[in-house]
């Protein structure tokens, strides 16, 4: 996939939510509870199997007011970045 954002490196993470092996809607919803946990401009980290998150986290995160930092992918799952706006 060439419009994948990959991640920067040396990201400051506040919280990391574990999504893996939880499949639609369920990662999306998950990140929507644990944003409301951090501050504004505190960075979260989801772990996902569920290959919609590609698409659901980077939309949700414009339609939401937050900055959608990128991905890495990891062994066996992928990491998301979100910056809470």
């Amino acid at each position: 996939m060439s419009d994948v954002k990959t991640a920067p490196e040396g990201l400051d993470v506040t919280s990391v939510l574990d999504a893996k092996g939880l499949s639609c809607p369920m990662p999306l919803l998950r990140t929507k509870k644990e944003i409301g946990k951090i501050e504004t401009g505190q960075v979260l980290q989801i772990d996902g199997t569920d290959p919609g998150s590609r698409n659901d986290i980077p939309g949700w995160c414009s339609r939401a007011g937050h900055e959608y930092l990128g991905e890495k992918e990891e062994t066996g799952f992928i990491s998301f970045f979100v910056q809470k706006g």
